[in-house]
């Protein structure tokens, strides 16, 4: 069971991803986050040091939800691999809207802005983008196994490709305000995994 800390922090942390997911890292304060979760300032160094433990705490939450999320997706009983990625694939597409993201594309948000302000942060990033990489590898994997995709190259280079193009796609929409960079993507997907 939680605790009152416990949820304290949670709160601050998902204050924050929503907030930042729409404005970036360096353009909010603590104390705009701190108001919209509606705790006290004081509260916020009792549980990070500085704004970038604060960051790389937030990175690490983000990460943890999305990968329990990416699991339960690719674990889904009673599908191909090929269908529990194409699941995947649509789910980022529903998630990444134009506007707004609801805290799920902070990778989006902070990745090139974070990387280079704090080495905490960046790691937190690599980390948790290479989890995805590997997991797309292993169902890619499966995939071949079970018969319902074929690739050209390795499943390791085939998943790094993949979800380089959904990050990049992802950056395209907020560029142009258009979806049309994801449904690009999800057809260049389905050509190489031969679906």
């Amino acid at each position: 069971m939680p605790t009152v800390q416990g949820d304290t922090r949670r709160s601050i942390l998902d204050t924050a991803q929503r907030i930042m997911a729409r404005k970036g890292f360096s353009a909010v304060g603590i104390n705009e986050v701190l108001t919209a979760a509606g705790v006290p300032k004081g509260s916020f160094y009792h549980f990070f040091g500085s704004k970038d433990a604060f960051g790389e705490a937030m990175i690490r939450a983000y990460f943890t939800d999305y990968l329990a999320d990416m699991d339960r997706i690719l674990a889904e009983p009673g599908q191909t691999s090929a269908e529990r990625l194409t699941h995947y694939w649509q789910n980022w597409r529903e998630t990444q809207s134009i506007d707004e993201c609801q805290g799920k594309c902070l990778a989006v948000k902070l990745g090139a802005e974070v990387s280079d302000l704090s080495e905490a942060m960046r790691l937190a990033l690599k980390e948790g983008t290479t989890a995805i990489v590997e997991r797309l590898e292993r169902t890619i994997s499966a995939g071949v196994e079970d018969g319902s995709l074929t690739i050209d190259a390795s499943a390791r280079d085939t998943a790094q490709a993949l979800y380089d193009m959904w990050l990049g796609a992802s950056v395209m929409v907020k560029i142009h305000r258009d979806i049309g960079p994801l449904d690009t993507t999800m057809t260049v997907t389905r050509q190489l995994l031969h679906l």
